[in-house]
C-alpha cells in the first residue's frame, strides 16, 4: 500500500475508534476518553514505527520497481554477477519477471524488508539466486564462509516472510572454447537440459551429437564445473548443520561464455582443474579477455519455473484492511450495545425488586423507591417517543419490555396518609397579684384581708401532674436592690406557703423565684409604673415528672382553665 493509503487507514481506524469509545462503550465518559486516547496512541505509535523502520532499512535504490500489482517472479541476485546493464539501477525488468541485484556489502534480509515495505504483496513471488564464479575466488574457505552467511540469511528470510523463497544456484565460468553463452540447468523432475540463445532447449546427448568435437570439449569443461560446484557450493547449502537448516535449491544452473570480466589468473577454479583434470594442458581453454563492458544476460528461461504472485492489488488490499477495521469496530459496537442493554435490564429490574421488597407502611423508603421508578419510566417513555440512543440500539434494545412492569409497580403505590395538624404549644398562664394589696410596704407577711383576693385570683391555678407552679416576686427600683431582691423572694415564698397549706399541694409542685427590680413591666419613673412593677406572678409551666400527685393520671400539656389577671 502507498503511504497515502496507509494514512487513510490510520485515519479511518481513529474515526471508528472515536465512534465506538464515545458512543457505545459501557463506561463513564471520562473512562471512554481515556480509552480513546490510548487507542489513538497505539495507532500513532504503530504508524510511526513502521515508517521509521522502512526509512532505516533502506539498502537499495528501488525507484525502478514495477507497480504493486506486478505478479511475475521477482528474483534477488546475490554473489558474482557484475552486469553493465545494472550499473545505474539494481532493478532489471524483463518479460518473464524482474531481477534485483543485491551487492555483497548489502544485507539480504534488509533488502527484502525494504521490498516488502514498498510492495507488501510480493512475498509469495520472491526468489533468491546465488551466483558463484570460481575464477574470481582465490580462497575456497573464504567463499565457503560467504555462502554459509547467505544460507543463514535465506533461512531467516523464510521465517520472517512465512514463504518458501526458492533458492537458485548459478555457477559461471569463462573459456575461449565458447563462441556464445551456454547454459545447462538441473531442474528437479526434468534432469539436465541445455539452453542456448541460438537454439531451442535440448538434452546433453543431443547437443553433443549435433555439436561434434567442440561440443564434446565444452561438455568436458562443463562437467568439471558441475563437479566443482557440487563440492564447493551446493554442498554448503545441503550439508546437515544443527544451527542452520538445510536449504535445497529449486534449480542449479551452470553457465559458460567466451569472456568473463574480473577472472583471476590463479584462482580456486584453476587450482581445482590442475588437481583433477588435464584441462590446463589444452590450449585456449581460458577466457580470451576480461572486457567488463560485455553484458552477461540473466537466465530468463528459469523465470517461468519460479512462483508468481497472487492476491489483490494495493487498492484492494487497502479496501480489505478498511473492511477488517470496520468489522472489528462493528463487533465492538455490538458487544457494547449488548452489554448496555444488559445493564439497563439489571438496573430497572433491581429498582422494581427493591420497590416490591419495601412494605407499603414504610412510607419514606417506599416513596424514594417509587420516585426512582418514575425516573425509569420517564427515561423509557422518552426513548419510546424520541428514539433509542445509539449506545443501546443496533437492534438489541430491550427497554420496551420493561415499560409495563415499571408502570404496574408505580400504579400499585399507595401514598401515606396526611400528617396530623400540629397542636399549638401550650402557653403558660400567668396570674399577677398586686403586692400592695397582699403585703404592707416593706413586709413579706400576708395581710389579714388578702385571703379573699387570693382565692378569687387563683381559681384557674390547679396543681396537676406534668405542670410546675412557678411563683415569682418583683419590686420597683425604690430602695436597696439587694434588699428588694430578698423582699421579692420572701413575698413569693409567702404566697407559695399559703397555696400549699390551703390547697394541700405538695411543695414539689412549686418553684419560687425572687427577681427584685430586675424585670419591670412598666417604667419606674412614675407612681403608676412603680405600682405595676410591685407584683407577685403565678404561672403554670409544663415540665416532665413535675407535681406527681398520687392517684392522678398524666394530664394534658394544655391548661384547661382560663387566664385570670388581677388588678392589671
Amino acid at each position: 500500500m502507498s503511504p497515502a493509503q496507509q494514512r487513510g487507514l490510520a485515519l479511518w481506524a481513529a474515526l471508528l475508534s472515536a465512534v465506538v469509545c464515545l458512543g457505545f462503550l459501557p463506561v463513564t465518559r471520562l473512562v471512554s476518553v481515556l480509552i480513546l486516547l490510548a487507542v489513538l496512541g497505539l495507532i500513532l505509535a504503530f504508524w510511526t514505527f513502521t515508517r521509521r523502520r522502512a526509512e532505516h532499512d533502506v539498502t537499495l535504490r528501488l525507484d525502478d520497481l514495477p507497480e504493486a500489482a506486478y505478479r511475475q517472479p521477482v528474483v534477488l541476485v546475490c554473489g558474482d554477477l557484475p552486469l553493465a546493464c545494472m550499473q545505474q539501477s539494481p532493478v532489471l525488468t524483463v518479460t518473464q519477471g524482474c531481477w534485483i541485484r543485491v551487492e555483497d556489502h548489502q544485507d539480504l534480509e534488509q533488502a527484502v524488508r525494504q521490498i516488502l515495505w514498498l510492495r507488501p504483496d510480493w512475498g509469495r513471488q520472491l526468489s533468491v539466486m546465488v551466483s558463484v564464479c570460481p575464477q574470481k575466488h582465490a580462497d575456497s574457505e573464504r567463499l565457503t564462509s560467504r555462502l554459509l552467511a547467505l544460507r543463514w540469511q535465506i533461512s531467516q528470510l523464510r521465517k520472517e516472510t512465512g514463504h518458501s523463497v526458492p533458492l537458485i544456484l548459478n555457477g559461471q565460468v569463462g573459456s575461449a572454447m565458447m563462441n556464445d553463452l551456454l547454459w545447462q540447468a538441473a531442474i528437479p523432475g526434468e534432469g539436465v537440459r541445455i539452453w542456448r540463445e541460438s537454439s531451442a532447449p535440448s538434452s546433453i546427448s543431443a547437443w553433443v551429437t549435433t555439436g561434434g568435437s567442440p561440443a564434446m570439449q565444452q561438455q568436458v569443461l562443463m562437467n568439471s564445473l558441475m563437479s566443482w560446484f557440487h563440492q564447493h557450493v551446493q554442498a554448503v547449502f545441503m550439508d546437515e548443520n544443527p544451527d542452520i537448516p538445510v536449504i535445497a535449491p529449486g534449480a542449479v544452473l551452470w553457465r559458460m561464455g567466451p569472456i568473463l570480466a574480473g577472472s583471476l589468473a590463479t584462482s580456486a577454479w584453476t587450482a581445482w582443474l590442475s588437481r583433477h583434470t588435464a584441462m590446463q594442458q589444452v590450449a585456449g581453454w581460458q577466457p580470451v579477455g576480461t572486457d567488463s563492458t560485455v553484458i552477461s544476460p540473466f537466465p530468463d528461461f528459469i523465470l517461468p519455473l519460479l512462483p508468481e504472485g497472487r492476491g489483490m492489488t494495493p487498492r484492494g488490499r487497502a479496501f480489505r484492511c478498511a473492511l477488517g477495521i470496520s468489522t472489528l469496530a462493528a463487533i465492538a459496537a455490538l458487544l457494547s450495545s449488548g452489554w448496555n442493554n444488559h445493564q439497563l435490564l439489571q438496573r430497572v429490574s433491581f429498582d422494581i425488586a427493591r420497590y416490591d421488597r419495601i412494605p407499603m407502611q414504610d412510607f419514606g423508603p417506599k416513596a424514594d423507591a417509587v420516585a426512582v421508578l418514575r425516573d425509569d419510566a420517564a427515561e423509557l417513555d422518552g426513548w419510546a417517543r424520541n428514539g433509542v440512543p445509539a449506545r443501546i440500539s443496533l437492534g438489541l434494545y430491550q427497554g420496551e419490555r420493561l415499560r409495563m412492569p415499571v408502570l404496574d409497580a408505580i400504579r400499585s403505590y399507595v401514598p401515606p396518609p396526611p400528617p396530623p395538624e400540629p397542636q399549638p404549644k401550650p402557653v403558660p398562664k400567668i396570674v399577677r397579684l398586686d403586692s400592695m394589696s397582699l403585703f404592707d410596704s416593706g413586709k413579706s407577711v400576708l395581710k389579714a384581708g388578702s385571703t379573699k383576693m387570693l382565692v378569687n385570683s387563683l381559681v384557674g391555678i390547679k396543681a396537676k401532674p406534668g405542670w410546675l407552679i412557678v411563683v415569682s416576686g418583683h419590686t420597683d427600683n425604690t430602695g436597696n436592690p439587694k434588699l428588694n431582691q430578698t423582699l421579692s423572694l420572701r413575698r413569693a415564698e409567702a404566697v407559695r406557703d399559703w397555696m400549699r397549706d390551703t390547697g394541700d399541694v405538695p411543695e414539689s409542685c412549686f418553684a419560687v423565684q425572687g427577681y427584685g427590680e430586675s424585670r419591670p413591666i412598666a417604667t419606674n419613673d412614675t407612681p403608676d409604673g412603680r405600682a405595676l412593677n410591685r407584683r407577685v406572678e403565678i404561672s403554670l409551666v409544663p415540665q416532665a415528672s413535675a407535681c406527681q400527685i398520687p392517684g392522678h393520671t398524666q394530664a394534658s400539656s394544655q391548661d384547661d382553665g382560663a387566664s385570670q389577671h388581677n388588678g392589671e
